[in-house]
């Protein structure tokens, strides 16, 4: 019986230090810290405060407020792929607009200010933006 009892007092130990634990702290990023032009070796990724008017080349009308592109493909800002943002808390939303399908990816911040943004993808990858304008 004092074996089941002292079982029992380690088991309930055990389970209340497991409580003590606190989820870190929710952290939250200024929206409009993003505007702008970034630039990630030869990757450049603009954020606008406000969505713009796009025509995509099968004639449909879309909205967006951002744009990607990489002139080590030689394309242009002019040529730039079309994207939706949204930030929640540390959680940066990408929704890249085609002509028949919309992608969505999901980033998190971990730093952002006025010179730098740092985001991860899913899979880990870090990506290091300097704001160029």
């Amino acid at each position: 019986m004092k074996k089941h009892l002292h079982i029992l007092l380690f088991l309930f130990l055990v389970l209340s230090l497991g409580a003590c634990h606190k989820k870190p702290p929710v952290i939250h990023y200024d929206a409009s810290m993003l505007y702008g032009k970034w630039q990630e070796g030869s990757v450049f990724e603009r954020y606008y405060d406000s969505p713009i008017e796009r025509v995509l080349p099968n004639g449909d009308t879309v909205y967006v407020n951002g744009t990607t592109w990489d002139v080590s493909d030689d394309v242009t800002e002019e040529e730039a792929q079309l994207f939706k943002w949204t930030l929640t808390g540390a959680t940066l939303k990408h929704e890249h607009v085609g002509a028949f399908i919309i992608v969505p990816k999901l980033y998190t911040i971990t730093s952002l200010n006025a010179n730098e943004l740092i985001y991860k993808d899913d899979y880990g990858m870090a990506h290091y933006f300097t704001k160029v304008e």
